[in-house]
């Protein structure tokens, strides 16, 4: 008996690593197997399977802490790298789909090249195969920007496949030490809806075995190719395709891509664009280098690396700080007084996965609101939104700055609030596709221009948050103020964001990022704030700081989908002070150790009296010169409300920092 032990394991061992065995192993190949593997678990496969590749069942438990946040499950890598959490995790999203769902359908794979990508893509695939899966299409080397998922999901092969398995921890730094992420998004391109979230994760607190592909070669993912993969009877075709050209021929459509060149080939117009060594370099040099002709040089850290180049992949002040440099910028935002005198007029930066952006101008940082806002009063300018009329609706997150809102009033389209998420996005987006509410009548609310504060930009055009796509837009704007304007009088970013301010009212806004609190910290500033919403804890009265205005409410944003009608609560404390200003503090869901707590504080302040209304839809091209109570550096004009805010939630008090990690 122990002979046939130690022999079934070899066997299955020898399988497992790609070994095919003899033919003939007299009675041993028939014994069913079931072998007791690291962590106490066991693994059984049919004996009609043990003659080549297997598809086994693997007896696994529970690993806590797999709640998927706003964006996925991010953890630290070694955690992902652990027995059974990679399967765990990505065998309770196959449960949550079903057996009749994923028989049969096709499966798109692909991250962002981050440090342990390609493992747990070919762990993916052997999953895949296992439970049903007919094809799955995976990006050159695992690669695939988050954007292009979405839109592989929506455009290739008339939009067949049923889901995506995203390997991305977004603009969290990678490597061995650093952070990894997996997340879903569903049949209509989109990150999985809480719905589905909450049945995963449902799903991994009761997981008691997964299904894997045993003795399988790994698919060689270097080069556009077709594969089959196999293993008990099961056969899957693996298609390595390159996202790029598909994504560039979206991008096409959506955009005057020679108008672009013409602005790229001004004398006048430099620019510098940092990919941060994440998933979007490809795609900028697809679009941007060979497409829109952008002079050599121009496009930097386009090569994706596991580690990001060592850096972190977050495009803001204080991560991209060679590109803020290079555009005469200091980590606040304001200006350098020894910056050189000759400076790229244009700067952009995408994250580790390609979704999110930072726009730069010359010696000027454009915030993610102010960013939303002006591309909304400028969307007649973009072919995409031209040829359907114009915008139908606009959305933002509750922490945005509420820029967007003037202009949509000033449209007369909608303006929905949500959530932080880019998933709360896609109902809206499919709002004429769904059934509509009892008593109700289907809404379109396409086209629709979205975004976020933690700089992320998109539209329908598919159902993620999109960086090269913001980017475009914005040149498509500047290509559009410059089209007839000769050399050396350039129409900068400033004067265009100056430009709206003057038409629409300045909202001041920043945010203050506490990363890795103590999860307790977090929990008991959160608590605090959520009595005083809860009117358990009385609010504080007078001034909170020198020059504050007065606190008039604390309460905690929620939010009802105005397409489904699913309520999502406790998304964030609002607190209200006279004058219009707000701070806004929530636990951020993107963080892979500890608690990150964001402070976002705005002030509104409005164009001065008399002004003229903003311009009608369509209207010819104008520029208006704002006034200097419009053009106070950020920090300066917020700092008696930013006090406010950090007196009311006793933020140092309880964490004991005296300062964010970050601000913008």
């Amino acid at each position: 008996a122990a002979v046939r032990s130690m022999c079934a394991l070899a066997l299955l061992v020898g399988a497992a690593r790609g070994f095919e065995p003899p033919a003939r192993r007299g009675r041993i190949s028939r014994l069913p197997l079931r072998v007791v593997l690291r962590g106490g678990s066991t693994m059984a496969a049919s004996a009609a399977d043990q003659s080549g590749p297997l598809v086994v069942t693997v007896a696994t438990e529970p690993i806590a802490g797999q709640k998927p946040g706003t964006s996925g499950v991010r953890k630290r890598t070694r955690v992902f790298m652990q027995p059974h959490y990679v399967e765990n995790l990505v065998q309770a999203f196959f449960d949550t789909l079903g057996p009749a769902q994923l028989e049969g359908c096709t499966l798109v794979v692909g991250g962002d090249g981050r440090y342990f990508c390609a493992e747990a893509a070919q762990t993916i695939l052997r999953m895949a195969l296992a439970n049903g899966v007919r094809r799955c299409w995976v990006g050159v080397d695992g690669l695939i920007a988050t954007p292009a998922v979405s839109a592989l999901i929506r455009e290739r092969d008339g939009g067949a496949a049923l889901a995506a398995i995203v390997l991305t921890a977004s603009h969290n730094p990678g490597g061995a030490e650093c952070d990894f992420g997996l997340k879903f998004n569903v049949k209509n391109g989109g990150p999985a809806p809480e719905s589905v979230t909450d049945q995963v994760y449902a799903r991994t607190l009761a997981i008691s075995q997964f299904k894997i592909a045993q003795g399988t070669e790994d698919v060689d993912l270097s080069t556009p190719a077709t594969h089959t993969l196999q293993a008990g009877g099961k056969s899957m075709e693996v298609e390595v395709v390159d996202t790029t050209a598909e994504y560039a021929s979206l991008a096409a459509s959506c955009f005057d891509i020679p108008a672009i060149q013409k602005l790229l080939g001004r004398p006048d117009f430099k620019i510098v664009v940092d990919a941060m060594h994440g998933a979007a370099g490809p795609y900028l040099l697809k679009v941007l280098g060979e497409m829109a002709k952008c002079p050599e040089g121009s496009l930097r850290n386009c090569k994706p690396l596991p580690d990001f180049g060592g850096g972190h992949p977050d495009p803001n002040l204080t991560y991209a700080s060679e590109l803020v440099k290079a555009l005469g910028l200091l980590v606040d935002g304001t200006k350098n007084p020894t910056a050189l005198s000759s400076l790229p007029a244009f700067g952009a930066a995408c994250d580790g996965d390609g979704d999110r952006n930072m726009i730069l101008g010359k010696e000027f940082f454009v915030t993610p609101s102010d960013s939303l806002a002006v591309l909304a009063a400028h969307a007649h300018l973009i072919p995409q939104f031209a040829r359907e009329g114009g915008l139908r609706s606009v959305a933002r997150s509750m922490p945005t700055g509420c820029a967007v809102d003037r202009v949509a009033k000033a449209l007369g389209i909608p303006c929905f609030e949500t959530p932080s998420g880019w998933k709360f996005f896609g109902n809206l987006m499919d709002s004429h596709l769904l059934p509509p509410l009892p008593g109700k009548e289907a809404v379109k609310y396409t086209p629709l221009l979205c975004g976020e504060e933690s700089f992320g930009t998109g539209s329908d055009h598919i159902r993620e948050k999109d960086g090269v796509w913001a980017i475009l837009a914005w040149l498509s704007v500047l290509a559009a103020h410059n089209k007839d304007t000769p050399d050396g009088s350039l129409v900068s970013v400033a004067q265009v964001v100056g430009s709206h301010w003057a038409t629409y009212g300045r909202n001041y806004y920043t945010r203050y990022d506490y990363e890795e609190v103590a999860a307790e910290q977090g929990g008991e500033l959160l608590g605090r704030l959520q009595a005083m919403a809860a009117g358990t804890l009385p609010l504080p009265v007078g001034p909170l700081a020198e020059g504050a205005p007065l606190l008039l409410k604390v309460d905690e944003f929620a939010y009802t989908d105005p397409v489904d009608g699913s309520v999502s609560s406790r998304q964030g404390i609002r607190c209200l002070f006279e004058g219009g200003a707000r701070a806004v503090i929530r636990l951020s869901g993107t963080g892979s150790v500890g608690a990150t707590i964001r402070l976002y504080v705005e002030q509104f302040v409005p164009p001065p009296e008399g002004s003229d209304p903003p311009p009608a839809y369509g209207a010819p091209l104008s520029l208006r010169a704002a006034s200097a109570e419009l053009l106070l550096p950020t920090q300066q004009a917020l700092a008696p409300v930013v006090q406010a805010a950090l007196a009311l939630s006793r933020l140092k008090e309880i964490t004991g920092r005296d300062a964010p990690s970050v601000v913008t």
